[in-house]
């Protein structure tokens, strides 16, 4: 079964072609610039060289008819007709409280994904338009959607509840959902396998660092709390989103600086985190470099980005009274040594013991680099957030294709 993942933004949209057979990648890319005159698509199939064309592509049906075209290419295709795309896969990023884990589209999942547009209003109603563009471009394929909330929806009131008026919470669905789900499921099920342990029994605290950014404690393979809130601003510092502050900043700030909510809102979300205190950049590669040629504010940039992570650690560790697993993921998660070395020094009270030479080595597998009497195992294992999508898409459309023989 060849299984196509979408993850469609309001102006792009990136792919890949998997076969399920082997979950191996058969082609991979993206669109960008939707909407413009010079639209620039990138194609890169398995083991050729990667194709790039530029031209008008002005909506999301354009879009996917160009990705197909390109998959189903004469010299640079893997497939011979899009009849072999069995079925399609989309990432949503909110599921709110309707959807506790992936679901196949149908009028009434669609009709959930646009109660939630309010939440999620950069997002949801660009997954939608992918939706609506596989509709008609591949009419009668199974389409699946999969949450980045409905990981999290495990978490127990306790977790996820504000300490707000409750009126809020029924009238308005105010609370917390999380992100990045789809990371944290498939990294903290990818650490137990490397550790040859039943993730039921661990504790873990999986922390996906990257532009965006959050910690997850998952407790018996659940989630149990995470640092991402209502919104994707809550939480731990990012590259330009402020993460946790106190709630009385924003009206404070909109009174002495006459800003507008929009503006302010583009403050916290835009403005704020690396990029705030380094005055420099928000990536961290740019930071960290300029901390070692002695840049003072990227260095202090840095250490406030490590501490607000050291602090989850140590809550979450607390919440699940005790700790296993501390494993790192995404950009930053995966690719910064001395951020992890960083993190690491400020936790030997629970017994971490970081092996140096290990966290120096460069690797896409996932692998422990902590020693072997370290009384907690810290990991880095690369995301794959489009598997676990595929993987979710291929066994909702097998469930599918059995109900209707």
């Amino acid at each position: 079964m060849n299984i196509l993942v979408i993850n469609a933004g309001s102006s792009s949209l990136k792919y890949q072609l998997y076969d399920m057979k082997d979950e191996s990648v058969l082609a991979s890319g993206r669109v960008e610039r939707i909407g413009m005159d010079s639209s620039i698509v990138t194609h890169e199939p398995e083991g050729r060289p990667e194709v790039r064309i530029v031209d008008e592509i002005l909506e999301h049906t354009s879009a996917i008819k160009r990705v197909l075209d390109m998959l189903t290419h004469k010299e640079h295709g893997v497939l011979k007709s899009v009849e072999e795309i069995d079925a399609v896969g989309h990432r949503v990023v909110h599921g709110g409280e309707a959807f506790q884990e992936s679901a196949v589209v149908t009028p009434e999942t669609k009709l959930e994904i646009r109660k939630l547009f309010d939440l999620a209003p950069l997002h949801n109603p660009a997954h939608m338009m992918g939706i609506t563009a596989v509709e008609a471009v591949l009419p009668g394929v199974t389409q699946v959607v999969v949450f980045d909330t409905a990981f999290h929806q495990t978490m127990p009131q306790q977790s996820y509840l504000y300490p707000v008026p409750m009126v809020l919470y029924k009238r308005h669905a105010i609370r917390r959902y999380g992100f990045h789900g789809t990371s944290h499921a498939y990294v903290s099920e990818r650490a137990a396998e490397v550790l040859g342990r039943p993730l039921e029994e661990l504790k873990l605290v999986s922390c996906h660092i990257g532009n965006g950014a959050s910690a997850t404690a998952i407790l018996n393979g659940k989630s149990f709390d995470t640092s991402m809130g209502m919104t994707p601003l809550e939480g731990l510092m990012m590259g330009t989103r402020s993460g946790d502050l106190d709630p009385a900043i924003v009206p404070y700030t909109m009174n002495k600086e006459d800003l507008t909510l929009s503006e302010v809102n583009s403050m916290l979300n835009k403005h704020s985190g690396l990029l705030a205190i380094s005055g420099l950049s928000s990536d961290m590669r740019e930071i960290t470099e300029a901390m070692f040629d002695g840049d003072k504010n990227a260095k202090l940039a840095f250490e406030m980005y490590a501490y607000r992570v050291k602090k989850y650690i140590g809550a979450y560790a607390a919440a699940m009274n005790g700790i296993d697993v501390l494993l790192f993921t995404a950009g930053v998660g995966e690719n910064s040594v001395v951020l992890r070395e960083h993190v690491c020094e400020g936790l030997t009270f629970l017994g971490i013991k970081l092996d140096k030479e290990l966290n120096a080595q460069r690797s896409k597998e996932a692998r422990v680099i902590s020693t072997p009497d370290s009384s907690v195992a810290v990991m880095v294992v690369p995301t794959n957030e489009e598997l676990l999508i595929a993987r979710d898409t291929f066994k909702l459309a097998r469930q599918r294709g059995a109900e209707q023989a």
